[in-house]
C-alpha cells in the first residue's frame, strides 16, 4: 500500500489489516509513556486547505506518538491565499524531503491528483477531499465498532442524515461493505446523492422502522456551509432548499432519547463530530452510554497510526514486539 485515497482502494484482507495493526497500537493510549520510535526520522506533513482542527490533531498526535517529525501547513495565511497552485504546493513539500502527506481539502479529487501527478514521491492519505470521500474516518468508526460488536459480517448500521454533502457516509458505506455489514442509508430524499442507488447500501427516509433492529446508528452532522441559500434568506439554521426548518428535521431524523429506547440494548451511537446538538442529536444521547463518539476520537490516533505506520514501516503488521513495553508488563 502507497497511498490510502478512498475506502474503496481497500480489499478486506489490507482493511482488517489496517484495524488489526490499530488493535496493537491502541494499547499505547493505556501507557504512561505514549511513544514508539518506529518512525524516527521519517516526516509527515499535514496539508490542509479545509479547516478540521480534530481531523488535523488527530493525525499530528498519531505521527508524533511514532517518533516521526511533523509539518502542519495551513492554507489560510500560507502562500496559497497568494494563488499559489498544489503543484508548486507539492513541489515544495518534495524539496523539504516529506514520507507522507496528509491532505484536506474543499476539491474533491485532490488527493487523488497529487498522488498520480508524479509530482511528489511521498505517500499520499486522504483526510477529507470535498463530499467524496473520508477514508481514515471510515476505518476508526470500524474500528470501534469491531471492539464492541466483534466481526462486522452481517451488523446492521443505519447512517442518519446528510448524506448528500457527506464524505464519512461514502467512506463507510464501501468499507462496510468490503468488511460484511448491511448498511441502510436514512436521510430525507433531497439529502440522498444521485445515483445512491448503485451504492452498496439501502436507502430508507423512515428512521423510526428500522431502529429496533439496528446494530449501530451513525447520525451525521447537517453540513449548512455547503447548503446554498435562496437570493435573500436568512444564511442560519433555516435550509429552505433542503428540509422546510430545523426542528421539522429533528422530528424526522434527529435522534433523542425517545427513539434511542427503541434500540436494541447493545447498540451503539456514533457521530464523526463534531455534532449540532439539539439538531441530528439530542445533548442526552451524545452523553448516553450508549454514545461511542468519544471513544472515535481516541480510536481515530490508533487507527492513524496504524496508516502511517504501514505506510511508511513497509506494511509489516504489528506485533507484540511493535509495543515492546506492553508485552513485558503482560509478561509479568
Amino acid at each position: 500500500m502507497k497511498h490510502l485515497l478512498s475506502a474503496g482502494d481497500l480489499d478486506r484482507d489490507e482493511a482488517l489489516l489496517v484495524l488489526d495493526t490499530a488493535e496493537k497500537l491502541r494499547e499505547l493510549a493505556d501507557r504512561p509513556i505514549k511513544k514508539l520510535p518506529t518512525l524516527r526520522g521519517r516526516t509527515v506533513v499535514n496539508l490542509f486547505f479545509e479547516d478540521s482542527t480534530r481531523t488535523r490533531i488527530s493525525f499530528e498526535a498519531a505521527a508524533k506518538r511514532l517518533s516521526a517529525d511533523v509539518i502542519n501547513f495551513s492554507a489560510k495565511g500560507s502562500s496559497v491565499e497568494k494563488g499559489e497552485s498544489l503543484k508548486d504546493t507539492a513541489l515544495t513539500l518534495e524539496a523539504m524531503g516529506a514520507d507522507a502527506v496528509v491532505v484536506r481539502h474543499w476539491a474533491s479529487g485532490a488527493p487523488h491528483r497529487l498522488a498520480s501527478s508524479g509530482w511528489i514521491r511521498s505517500s499520499v492519505v486522504n483526510a477529507g477531499d470535498g463530499t467524496h470521500e473520508h477514508p481514515t474516518q471510515a476505518l476508526l468508526d470500524a474500528f470501534t465498532m469491531r471492539r464492541h460488536l466483534g466481526a462486522l459480517d452481517g451488523r446492521r448500521v443505519a447512517i442518519v442524515g446528510d448524506v448528500l454533502h457527506s464524505r464519512v457516509a461514502r467512506s463507510n458505506v464501501l468499507l462496510l461493505a468490503t468488511l460484511g455489514a448491511d448498511v441502510t442509508l436514512v436521510a430525507p430524499p433531497t439529502l440522498l446523492p444521485v445515483g445512491v442507488e448503485s451504492w452498496a447500501c439501502a436507502t430508507s427516509y423512515d428512521l423510526d422502522s428500522l431502529l429496533p433492529k439496528t446494530d449501530v446508528v451513525m447520525m451525521l452532522r447537517v453540513q449548512r456551509e455547503r447548503m446554498p441559500h435562496p437570493p435573500g434568506s436568512d444564511p442560519g439554521p433555516r435550509s429552505p432548499a433542503f428540509f422546510p426548518n430545523a426542528r421539522e428535521y429533528s422530528r424526522r431524523y434527529g435522534l433523542d432519547a425517545a427513539r434511542m429506547a427503541a434500540l436494541p440494548e447493545h447498540a451503539l451511537v456514533m457521530h464523526p463530530g463534531p455534532m449540532n446538538r439539539g439538531m441530528e442529536i439530542s445533548a442526552d444521547v451524545a452523553d448516553s452510554s450508549r454514545s461511542v463518539i468519544v471513544e472515535q476520537v481516541t480510536n481515530g490516533v490508533a487507527v492513524r497510526m496504524a496508516v502511517l505506520y504501514l505506510l511508511l514501516a513497509g506494511g509489516v503488521p504489528a506485533t507484540d514486539e511493535t509495543v515492546p513495553e506492553q508485552r513485558r508488563r503482560e509478561q509479568a
